[in-house]
């Protein structure tokens, strides 16, 4: 008799993967939602499978959070080769056109890195998630179909050089949302008179995560092994996703009133801005934002945080 299906768990909290390389994003989550014996489980960023690096997995309420952590900035380092497009953008692509490499000084370089740096346009790959007309625009590539795409404003908020050493160009990007490092590293290519594609890209943080250490697959596979209270010891609060919001605790009947949908008076020197939700003893419950008319308006409850209502 094959052995009965495990029950999954309600669990909330967030995980820094560290995507291997190899996997799509869906595939790591289903991986770690797996493992985790989990009920609900999403994450926040895609990363190409050629991408290496912090991929939030949230779960359970976490999951409500995603929209935020989406609209988070990002950091990366990215390793580039010179002289040679793929189909992609990236290494995981067939080559389609190569070029010379110019003698290239490190002053080129940096003038050329410089003009992307700041408020820029950028049109986004064929090879991306985006849809058109219902369809995803990596869909559409695969069939040989390449449609005009509308810029989209994005803002390089610093970019360095970390090496040149012909052919191979290394960066660490810090961006906004919605940045396409393939795409920057294409047009970077073109600004130096050449050609160029993604050999190695790692995620090293996703705003307000800098510096944090990220979970392996592998860790998450020994946490499994040693039963539920070891997973439960990997997961970040959820309110870690929102580190950088102003912390109201409010008062428990005004904490009840929130979770029933009603406003409650906002208390003197309390921002006019979204803010995070405690009951005394810190413990988070929702997300509310205080109005111009000093009231404080809740805007998302998270009922399985809130049992003590």
């Amino acid at each position: 008799m094959a052995e009965q299906k495990r029950k999954r768990r309600d669990i909330h909290g967030i995980v820094l993967l560290d995507k291997p390389r190899g996997l799509t994003s869906n595939q790591a989550l289903q991986r770690v939602k797996r493992l985790c014996n989990a009920n609900k489980a999403g994450h926040s960023g895609s990363l190409d499978p050629l991408a290496t690096g912090m991929l939030p997995i949230c779960f359970g309420e976490a999951t409500k959070l995603s929209g935020f952590m989406l609209a988070a900035n990002k950091c990366y380092e990215v390793r580039a080769t010179l002289g040679t497009a793929t189909a992609t953008g990236d290494a995981d692509g067939n080559v389609i056109e190569q070029a010379p490499v110019p003698a290239l000084s490190e002053q080129a370089v940096l003038a050329a890195i410089d003009r992307f740096v700041g408020t820029i346009e950028q049109v986004p790959p064929m090879y991306s998630a985006l849809k058109h007309e219902g369809q995803r625009l990596y869909a559409l590539a695969r069939k040989g179909i390449e449609i005009d795409r509308p810029p989209r404003t994005i803002e390089i908020h610093s970019l360095e050089l970390l090496s040149y050493d012909s052919p191979t160009l290394e960066l660490r990007v810090r961006c906004s949302k919605g940045t396409y490092i393939r795409t920057l590293v294409e047009d970077l290519a073109k600004a130096l008179g050449t050609l160029g594609h993604v050999t190695d890209l790692r995620r090293l943080a996703v705003a307000p995560f800098e510096g944090q250490e990220m979970t392996t697959l592998a860790v998450v596979e020994a946490a499994a092994e040693a039963g539920p209270e070891q997973i439960d010891a990997l997961l970040l609060p959820m309110d870690s996703a929102l580190a950088d919001w102003p912390r109201l605790v409010v008062a428990p009947e005004n904490a009840k009133r929130l979770v029933q949908g009603q406003t409650v008076p906002a208390e003197p020197g309390w921002p006019e801005s979204k803010v995070l939700l405690y009951v005394p003893g810190q413990r988070f419950f929702g997300i509310g934002e205080i109005l111009p008319h000093r009231r404080l308006v809740p805007k998302r409850i998270f009922p399985a945080l809130s049992s003590w209502s």
